[in-house]
Parts: structure tokens; sequence; C-alpha cells
């Protein structure tokens, strides 16, 4: 519907006045503000105050969220509702993720990193793709993106427990004229008050102690504090680092990794039996019945197994560390399970590039997919572990723990 004379000559002296900018980004803001209490009110199935027998659900307030559009920045109230999450799919949490992807491929498409699975995916994006320029576009704006959210301060809370890992990406390396494996680094942490964070992303040659140092201090230096417990693989470059960065925490060795390395001193044909005694460990309903039995599997194992002995003796201090927490946290902390989770879904993302033109767009993708899952966490009503347990950290020992589970 075209807009009137009047209408237009009113809309003009707006412009005029300097006033034009904000008219549109507050129009921008109300449309998309109604178009996610639309699609609240089809979640729910009532509007606001509306009786219906269709509501499934009730608005519980709201959480702020800042969306970037061309108009600039506006702020969004997503509803929160008393029985399940809501994010409004308007707002297309994965948008990030695709688009960085797309980037990357046609990145690696104009530079001649070509793969099969590459050459399928700009068939079906339309042949030719996008040129050198968009491509740079494109890039520019996701680097900016990735680059803020890889700065951000971390001194807003304390992170008494944080997830350390490295995952294996395939990058080109002109200089050298081939391809290398270069190890991606993310940390995750749990705040004080048990929600989960991606704290911090990196890409080097390799897991050695200069390497991780320089990561883990550049942690510190944007605010990460509070660290209790670091849980990670044994990495001997890592541990190092942990010593040095960390002084005072508890380093916890992925119980998993560790099961796997004590799998290799048997024979096959004694592997599962050997992993069921192991897991009657974790079984144990306090730190001091956990402790006495690594014990006895120590002792069991090692009559058949020599270098089984001296093996779990060097490791108990380290992977049974989690003891030490509260009983409500051990399923949570004993293992990398959690990271592992965040690994798989950047392999996933990955696999379709195949080889990464260069570090920056190994970068731009695996960033875009750790912000969009931070943001995912933000939004979240269930917590990694509930206020409740987490306020256990401060408390003695003795309390008794065992009521308190990981919850919302």
């Amino acid at each position: 519907m075209a807009l009137s004379q009047s209408a237009l000559t009113e809309l003009l002296e707006v412009f005029r006045a300097g006033e034009g900018v904000d008219l549109i980004r507050e129009a921008v803001r109300v449309a998309l503000q109604d178009l996610v209490e639309l699609e609240a009110t089809e979640v729910i199935g009532a509007g606001r105050y509306e009786r219906s027998e269709a509501r499934t659900t009730e608005r519980n307030g709201s959480r702020p969220r800042v969306l970037t559009t061309k108009a600039g920045d506006v702020q969004l109230a997503i509803p929160k509702l008393r029985k399940g999450s809501f994010f409004p799919e308007v707002l297309a949490p994965r948008r990030r993720i695709d688009q960085a992807l797309h980037a990357v491929v046609m990145e690696a498409y104009v530079h001649g990193v070509s793969t099969r699975s590459v050459d399928d995916l700009v068939a079906a994006l339309g042949g030719t793709g996008m040129s050198k320029s968009e491509v740079s576009r494109i890039c520019a704006g996701l680097d900016e993106t990735v680059g803020a959210f890889r700065a951000r301060t971390l001194g807003h809370a304390a992170f008494p427990y944080v997830f350390l890992d490295a995952t294996y990406l395939h990058v080109r390396e002109v200089a050298r004229g081939q391809v290398v494996s270069k190890a991606v680094v993310v940390a995750t942490g749990v705040t004080e008050h048990g929600t989960r964070e991606i704290l911090g992303l990196d890409v080097g040659d390799s897991e050695d102690e200069t390497f991780w140092r320089k990561f883990l201090t550049d942690l510190k230096d944007r605010g990460l504090s509070g660290v209790r417990l670091v849980i990670s693989d044994q990495h001997a470059g890592l541990v190092k680092a942990l010593t040095r960065c960390f002084a005072g925490a508890a380093h916890q060795r992925c119980r998993v990794h560790f099961a796997r390395n004590l799998l290799a001193l048997v024979p096959k044909s004694h592997k599962d039996m050997v992993a069921a005694l192991f897991r009657t460990i974790f079984a144990q309903p306090d730190d001091k019945a956990v402790h006495a039995t690594w014990d006895e599997v120590r002792d069991q194992l090692a009559k058949a197994f020599p270098k089984i002995g001296p093996f779990m003796d060097d490791a108990k201090a380290e992977v049974l560390a989690f003891t030490a927490f509260p009983k409500a946290h051990w399923s949570k902390i004993w293992s990398n399970n959690p990271i592992e989770r965040v690994n798989k879904e950047i392999k996933r993302r990955a696999r379709v590039v195949g080889i990464f033109p260069n570090e920056g767009a190994v970068i731009r993708l695996v960033g875009a997919v750790l912000a969009d899952a931070h943001d995912e966490w933000q939004v979240s009503d269930r917590r990694y572990l509930s206020e409740a347990s987490m306020a256990l950290l401060n408390t003695p020992r003795d309390t008794d723990t065992t009521a308190i589970t990981s919850g919302k």
C-alpha cells in the first residue's frame, strides 16, 4: 500500500531532523517483537490473558535479547514459560553457523581447495556460488562477530569448573604447500550459579605446553577467576601449563580417557571384565568408599596384569579428584563428556569443508558454532548444575549432598 503525500512529507521531515535512523530501528524492533509474541502465542496455545482450552503453559516474564540488524541493535524481550523453554524461530539461532559454513566453503572453493563434499555443496548452492568479493564481505562480518565473542570479558562470574579439550582439523598451509593437522582447543566453564558458558577458542600447530599456557593466560587476562577444578585429558603439555596458570586448582583427569588407556594394557579377551570392574569404583556412595574400591580393584587387576599396578598408582589422585567436591556434581565433573559433545558438533560442521583454506577459516566456522552454542545455553531454562548444589561448594564436606541433583 502506497503512503499518502502528507505521510511522505511527514516522513521526509523526520529524516531531515536526523531522527530517521531511530524511527527505522524502532519500526524494526516493533515488527520483530510482534513476530516473537505471535510465535509465543502459537507455542502456548493462547495469547496474553486469554482463556483457552488449548493453552499448554503460561508466560513467566521475559529475558532481554539484543539482536543486530541492518537498522542497528534492537532490544527484544523473549517470553519465558513456566513449563518448557521457548526461543523464537524468527530469530534464527542457527543462522550464524550456516552463514559461517557457507562462507568458509565458498572461500575454500574460490581458493582452489576443492573436495567432493565442497563441490557438491557449491552445486547445491547454485553452481557458481558467490564471487570473491562477496565471500570477503561475509567473512569480514563474521570475523568481527567471532572476534568480539572470543575477546569478551569473563569477570562477570566465578567459574569453579572449567573443561578443556582439543580436536584436530585439516588446514592447508600455503607457505609449506601442504595440508597439516591443527589443534583446535576449546574451553567451557560452569559458573557459580550453575550455568554453562563457552570461555575460549584457539588454533595451533600442536598441544605443547607453550601453546596451552598462552591459551590459559589469555583466559585469565580476560577475567577468568574462581577456578577450583579443571577437567581434561592427560596431555603432558596441558598438565604442565595448568600447574603454572591455575596454581591451587585441582585437576580431574577424564575417567573415560583413563579407562581407554587402562584397557590398552589388557588382552582383548579380558577387556569387558576389566571395564566392568573399573566401573564399580564410580558406583560407590561416598569418597571413602571410592578410594577404598580403587585400591581393591588395583590389587585385583595387578595380580593378573602387573603393568596395571603402577599405572593406577600414578593416576589415582587425578582420576579421583572429583571426590573432593559435592557428590551431586560427580557425574558432571568426572569426565570430559560435556565438551566432547561440543567437539562432535564442530566435527560435524567441519566435515562439510574437509580441508580449511587457512587458520582464519577455522576460527570463523568453529567460532560461529561455539557462539551459537553459548547463546543457546544462556536462553535455556535448564542449568548444568542447580544453584542449590553449587552452594554446597562453600559448605563443610560432611554436609549430606545426596538429595541435591542437577536441575533447573
